[in-house]
């Protein structure tokens, strides 16, 4: 995670950098420099889990009340100093970054294998050296501190971005995490979750101006370093070579310095004394092997860039002109002119382009004939599409400007080839000013919108393209208004006064901000417009806007047309309430972390094997479009870790047709309508996802929270016919003992030994709780969230326990604990399960009564424990 090195660099090489800080009192000073701002922590959860999770116990499932209970006293510690958290989860993992999570998931194969080699050889759960945090901890944490109040966002791209995006447009205190990459992005300070104490609110700070001063480079040189050392976009191998010519000419070795520390030192002395003398006049491709992976690196280093910032190393040719740097190859004859024109030769396409050469600068420029007026027009080339882009010629400057070609007016119009969106952006020339402004390419109004490029701004400010206005007009980033509006840019001030499109004057006049004042424009990466947008921060407007902040904004084709549904589904993933929803909608690809499975035990399928026809359900409801939805809409990929899987290709997934009396609901009505009986269709497709239609009625009948768990344990004791009776005792038992138990007994609660078989039924159990928050989030939530969460259902070392009383032969009485009225419930949940189970053929028996191997005896492959493989088959 972050910077190859870096971290140990910092640490044994630079620890000045390491600032011991205290949150108390860095937010009274805070509050002080800014008057009735709330000094505000914005948190990378990802990077903080491991040192959330502090119960003693991990092995077993996980202990959720624990843990649960170490989160409120986190939250409770920082609210009593008057400091504001705000979490950011990974809500996906990008393409670019996808090598790299494989490696990590094959590496935590690994030591997984050697956990459960560990927990047979000594019955005992690891020392905390081997520490792996329990399956599922990073989703039920955001449902943990939502319902402690807290906000809580999950992120649409990589969430460090997110989160160094929102620290810097939000003035905020800083950002608590561990990864090496918020040294190198521009924002607010850096502190480190495990120097964290919490009893004191003391931390160390880590700060990038004091890393900067020791390698003798500037902060805009941070990202360029961190690419060249390796991070997550960038193998650690591209560069090595490189790094050990840059160590072998270093003539500062320090002694005392270990080789890595070495090599940092080495790559920041070339980027400062060899680099740095050509920057601006030579493209990076000229200084550095890129070779092949140009645009690799390009786009690592543009990932550091958060909105409004421009890297010093993009090289960039005068008014936004690229030439090509192609030898003339040949000679071409218009057979419209009859002359010869010179071609250059292009060796991606291996096709001749024309040349106009340019009698000032005696330099060829590329062209394209315009197939209605004959004549040759000078063309830009677009380095990723390889396309040529008509160029407009300003005839007193002499210059070239991109154009692109209006098929209305058929007239070039200019454009700007912005160095970090890669995309060529119509420009309007202002004849007066003979500068360019942006321009939005409106689909409905056939023409540029200028956006703002003030130089009293540190960047372009969008245009307000309100439907009403034909005008675009600059939006407002004041930090105090906290809302995103129309700007009207006095050369008075060096910040833009609000403006106001009224409908009926259609010009922007300035506009008050009062709190009261409702109006606002849309913000963050309006699909019409093309351009990135700097984030509002006015509570009014919705949060799914405030985590747009990419890098390089790309239109998305998503997996579903319908843009109502796809915007509610991208609310609820961005306000945390969902799982995979959106990610199925959007991109059509989901994936799941490791899970605690012993893959030398064939008698336990892997997790991602049981709940595939869930999921796959889930996908026909969701891509479907309703009836008979399976047999038309497309396959998911699903990265899916389970035991030899090598990940070098996700799995194509089929839907699979729901079986649901009344048929296949569509998503606007589970979603949107409130009439009076949806809610009984809601949980129609609910329980038609697990194919448990057939005992509605029991399950129904059944008292929370022990509704859903019901409809889990009758689920996996369908699909994994090598579940018993015993198995099923232990589930019920530690289910229905948790809801008497405070936490600090569970705490206290000593097991006789650790049993590997009881290990994976417990991680077992817990991934179908994460299914059932997918199910529930794509069917409307026809069941409350909190029925399923962890602390209410299920307890690591009480399933534990519940599980060894019961392979002993413990009585029922002895497992619930000689409690009469858990006795009645005891029996009643399990004749539901019992029940329902003997409606899908499947009778569970006690393992007394098997006359088949035991389990870790049966050999199987994955395709057996799905019990509708003749559908479900990929």
């Amino acid at each position: 995670m972050g910077v190859r090195g870096l971290q140990g660099f910092v640490g044994s090489t630079c620890p000045h950098i390491c600032t011991v800080v205290n949150f108390k009192e860095l937010a009274e000073h805070h509050r002080s420099k800014h008057p009735g701002c709330t000094p505000t922590i914005v948190v990378d959860a990802m990077c903080c889990l491991r040192y959330w999770y502090t119960p003693e116990s991990w092995i077993c499932g996980g202990q959720w009340r624990e843990y649960f209970s170490a989160l409120r006293d986190f939250v409770k510690t920082f609210t009593a100093v008057g400091i504001r958290l705000i979490f950011f989860f990974d809500g996906t993992v990008e393409q670019d970054k996808r090598d790299e999570w494989v490696k990590r998931r094959l590496k935590n194969n690994r030591e997984i294998s050697r956990i459960f080699h560990y927990i047979k050889s000594h019955k005992e759960q690891p020392g905390r050296n081997m520490f792996f945090i329990p399956s599922g901890l990073a989703i039920f944490t955001r449902f943990a501190l939502k319902s402690l109040g807290q906000e809580t966002l999950c992120s649409l791209q990589e969430a460090d971005y997110e989160v160094a995006s929102y620290g810097l447009q939000n003035n905020c205190l800083g950002i608590l995490g561990e990864d090496t990459d918020y040294l190198i992005y521009d924002t607010c300070p850096y502190f480190s979750i495990s120097e964290l104490c919490l009893d004191s609110l003391d931390t160390v700070m880590l700060c990038r101006e004091k890393l900067c001063e020791s390698l003798d480079i500037s902060l805009a040189d941070l990202p360029l370093l961190a690419c060249l050392l390796g991070n997550d976009i960038i193998p650690e191998g591209m560069f090595e070579s490189f790094r050990y010519k840059c160590l072998s000419s270093y003539t500062s070795v320090k002694e005392n310095f270990d080789k890595k520390g070495n090599i940092i030192l080495a790559v920041a002395d070339h980027i400062s004394k060899v680099l740095r003398l050509h920057q601006g006049e030579k493209k990076l491709e000229e200084m550095l092997p890129l070779g092949p992976n140009k645009a690799l690196f390009y786009k690592g280093v543009a990932s550091y860039l958060l909105p409004g910032q421009k890297s010093p190393w993009f090289f960039q040719k005068p008014k936004g002109l690229v030439t090509l740097d192609k030898e003339v190859g040949s000679m071409s004859s218009a057979p419209e002119s009859k002359q010869e024109v010179p071609m250059c030769t292009d060796p991606e396409s291996k096709q001749g382009v024309p040349l106009c050469t340019d009698p000032d600068s005696k330099q060829g420029i590329p062209m394209c004939t315009d197939p209605e007026s004959k004549q040759g027009v000078p063309m830009w080339t677009d380095p990723e599409s390889k396309q040529g882009v008509p160029v407009w010629t300003d005839p007193e400057s002499k210059q070239g400007v991109p154009v692109c070609t209006d098929p209305e007016s058929k007239q070039g119009v200019p454009v700007s080839t912005d160095p970090d969106s890669k995309q060529a952006v119509p420009m309007c020339i202002d004849p007066g000013s003979k500068e360019g402004f942006f321009l939005c390419t409106h689909p409905e109004s056939k023409q540029g919108v200028p956006m703002c490029t003030h130089p009293e701004f540190k960047q372009g400010d969008p245009v307000c393209t309100h439907p009403e206005s034909t005008q675009g007009d600059p939006v407002c980033t004041y930090p105090e208004s906290k809302q995103g509006v129309p700007m009207y840019a006095y050369s008075e001030y060096r910040q833009g006064v609000p403006m106001c499109t009224y409908s009926e004057s259609k010009q922007g006049v300035p506009m008050c901000t009062h709190t009261e004042f409702k109006q606002k424009s849309p913000l963050g990466a309006d699909p019409e417009f093309k351009l990135e947008a700097p984030i509002c921060t006015n509570p009014g407007i919705k949060q799914e806007d405030l985590v747009n902040m990419e890098p390089e904004m790309k239109q998305q084709v998503t997996m579903v047309s319908d843009p109502e549904i796809l915007k509610i589904a991208r609310a609820h993933h961005v306000q945390a309430e969902s799982y995979l929803v959106y990610n199925i909608m959007s991109s059509g690809e989901i994936e799941c972390s490791n899970t605690l499975e012993d893959a030398l035990d064939q008698a336990l399928p892997s997790q991602a094997f049981v709940y595939r026809p869930v999921r796959q359900r889930v996908y026909s409801l969701l891509l479907g479009g309703g009836e008979d939805g399976a047999s038309t809409c497309p396959t998911v990929k699903e990265w899916f870790v389970y035991s030899g899987n090598p990940l070098r290709h996700p799995d194509l997934v089929r839907p699979l047709q729901m079986n649901i009396p009344g048929g296949t609901p569509n998503l606007k009505l589970l979603w949107l309508n409130q009439d009076a009986g949806i809610q009984a269709r809601r949980l129609d497709a609910l329980l038609g996802c697990f194919d448990l239609s057939s005992s509605r009625e029991e399950l129904q009948a059944v008292e929370n929270p022990f509704k859903a768990l019901c409809c889990l344990l009758t689920y996996l004791f369908v699909q994994v016919d090598t579940l018993c009776l015993e198995d099923l005792h232990a589930f019920i038992a530690q289910a229905l003992c948790l809801q008497g138990k405070p936490t600090v007994q569970l705490v206290d609660l000593q097991l006789d030994y650790i049993d590997a078989r009881a290990v994976q039924l417990g991680s077992l159990l817990v991934r179908g709780l994460t299914t059932l928050v997918l199910v529930n989030s794509a069917c409307g939530f026809p069941w409350r969230m909190s029925d399923f969460m962890p602390w209410n259902v299920f307890d690591g070392k009480l399933f534990h326990q519940k599980y060894l009383q019961s392979e002993k032969g413990c009585t029922v009485e002895a497992l619930v604990e000689q409690n009469r009225s858990r006795l009645t419930k005891f029996h009643a949940l399990k004749s539901v399960v019992c029940k329902a189970c003997m409606r899908e053929n499947r009778r569970i028996v006690s393992r007394q009564h098997w006359h088949s191997p035991q389990p870790g005896n049966r050999q199987y492959e994955p395709d057996h424990w799905r019990r509708y493989s003749s559908s479900g088959r990929l």
